[in-house]
């Protein structure tokens, strides 16, 4: 019985210890410390080393993201700062360290796109990025070596590639409000042969995404399935009110049905975006057009699928009334999908699939939610 004991002592201390051992906190670069090497691939396709800067006098490597509100703050800023600098042999470099299996949906309550490399190549394209930025998700080698503590995080090289300055752009969060101020001073030091008055700054931002850290998204998820998934009757005047939307969050609504293909494709990525956004000013709600006898069947399908929103079944007998009840401009084919603000103006509608990058940039970028804090 003792010896059963202390092997459930181990299983529930020793072992998650010695897992949580073989991954150290990676310790962030002290200054004088010579740039770790790199090999990592840009949104551009091509690979970039750190050889690859030997021409610059000042190597700028700013460790940042798709999806964090304050990295999203900083891009302006850091495209600035590469403009400003390109005629005086200033590199400017922005890795991304996170690896996109460490970062949860509830994190992307501020953004349309997460981490993955596919969706760095789309935001690197629609902001224009006039700098390489690197995708160091896979292993995070590079962010282990650099040691980032938030995007983003600067480090800021001289000629002989020796760490002269690691920490924040600047203290002012809100876009508008800062200039860089401290990175730009770095670099105008170096730049001069000076030594950085301020050397070591403290970062702000959302910590790094690291793969072994990922008891959290096995707990949320577990969560998330076990929230209740109900459906309830709903007749013509029901649906009106809804799209009317008397309340104060952002309301999108997705009219669907079980016989519908296209419907049950893009069901998984309504209830995704809806764990994006539900902590926010914003509410998803699904209204099926199954026949009521039908109703055990779409609830069986939402179930599968996880929808614990709020979810409604048409009981109206007369199609052609739902259809008029949610949108004059609806020709009735399905799926369809409306986001309407508080007072009822819809500010997107889609007859068909959505696409939905565009939905949720609909979303992110409404007054009520919004990219910042």
């Amino acid at each position: 019985m003792k010896k059963r004991v202390l092997y459930l002592l181990a299983l529930l201390f020793v072992l998650p210890a010695m897992a949580q051992s073989s991954h150290p906190e990676p310790v962030t670069l002290s200054i004088g410390t010579a740039a770790p090497a790199f090999s990592l691939k840009g949104t551009d396709g091509k690979t970039y080393t750190l050889g690859s800067f030997s021409k610059a006098k000042v190597l700028a490597i700013i460790f940042s993201c798709n999806h964090c509100p304050t990295a999203q703050a900083y891009e302006d800023r850091i495209k600035q700062l590469a403009k400003d600098y390109a005629q005086q042999q200033v590199a400017v470099v922005v890795i991304s360290p996170n690896s996109p299996k460490a970062v949860n949906l509830g994190e992307l309550g501020y953004t349309e796109m997460s981490d993955s490399y596919d969706e760095m190549k789309l935001r690197a394209k629609e902001h224009a990025f006039n700098f390489p930025y690197l995708y160091d998700g896979d292993d995070q080698k590079v962010a282990i070596a650099y040691g980032p503590i938030a995007t983003p995080h600067a480090f800021v090289f001289d000629a002989a590639r020796k760490l002269c300055y690691t920490g924040r752009l600047d203290s002012k969060e809100k876009p508008g409000t800062g200039q860089a101020e401290d990175i730009r001073d770095a670099i105008d030091a170096v730049l001069k042969g000076a030594e950085v008055q301020h050397p070591v700054q403290k970062t702000f931002g959302c910590s790094i995404k690291w793969a072994w850290k990922d008891e959290l998204n096995a707990k949320i998820h577990a969560e998330w399935a076990k929230r209740p998934v109900t459906i309830d009757s709903l007749n013509a005047q029901g649906v009106k009110e809804l799209v009317s939307n008397n309340g104060d969050k952002l309301r999108l609504i997705n009219v669907w049905a079980t016989w519908c293909g296209p419907c049950i494709q893009e069901l998984p990525d309504f209830v995704n975006t809806d764990r994006m956004y539900r902590e926010r000013d914003f509410e998803f709600i699904t209204i099926t057009t199954d026949n009521t006898d039908k109703m055990p069947k779409a609830l069986s399908m939402l179930k599968k699928m996880e929808a614990s929103n709020k979810n409604y079944i048409y009981s109206g007998g007369d199609k052609y009334q739902l259809i008029d009840a949610i949108d004059p401009q609806w020709q009735g084919a399905l799926p369809y999908t409306l986001l309407v603000e508080p007072g009822g103006k819809v500010i997107y509608r889609k007859q068909g699939a959505v696409d939905m990058m565009e939905l949720r940039k609909a979303i992110v970028e409404h007054k009520l939610i919004g990219r910042y804090y």
